[in-house]
C-alpha cells in the first residue's frame, strides 16, 4: 500500500496487476486502483476533481484530468472515507502513476490540492 497525508486528507492506493483483463501478447497490461481518500481533518471538504499521470516505460507519460472520480463528487466528513477503485492500461507493463486532487474546504471554500501518492505499476507476468 502506498499512503501520503496532505492537508488532514490521507490518501491510499493499492494497485493490483489484472490477469482477466490483460493480454499481454497484445501489449495491454491492464491494473486496478483501489483509492482511500480519509478525512483526518475537522472540516467537511468536497472532491471536485482529479489529475493523474501515468508513466508507460518505453512511452512516456500521459496526463489525464477530469470533473470527480467514477463520475462523482463525493463530500467527505471529518472522521468519514470514500473509497472507490478505476483501472488503467499500459502497453509496456511497466511504469507508474501519480496524482493530485482538488477539493474545496466546504466551510472556508478554500480550494486544496491533495497529492496522491506515486505507486508502482508492474506485470506479475514479466517477473516470471
Amino acid at each position: 500500500m502506498y499512503s501520503t497525508t496532505t492537508f488532514d486528507i490521507k490518501v491510499s492506493v493499492i494497485p493490483q496487476y489484472d490477469t482477466k483483463n490483460s493480454f499481454p501478447a497484445e501489449n495491454r497490461f491492464v491494473f486496478r486502483y483501489n483509492i482511500s481518500i480519509e478525512n483526518l481533518g475537522r472540516e467537511a471538504i468536497k472532491l471536485l476533481s482529479r489529475k493523474w499521470l501515468i508513466f508507460d516505460l518505453g512511452f512516456g507519460f500521459t496526463e489525464v484530468a477530469g470533473e470527480g472520480v467514477i463520475g462523482l463528487t463525493p463530500t467527505i466528513e471529518p472522521g468519514e472515507n470514500f473509497t472507490y477503485f478505476s483501472n488503467v492500461m499500459l502497453r509496456s507493463g511497466v511504469g507508474n502513476m501519480s496524482g493530485k486532487y482538488y477539493c474545496k474546504n466546504i466551510l472556508s471554500n478554500e480550494t486544496l490540492e491533495i497529492e496522491v501518492p506515486k505507486f508502482n505499476l508492474v506485470a506479475e507476468v514479466l517477473s516470471n
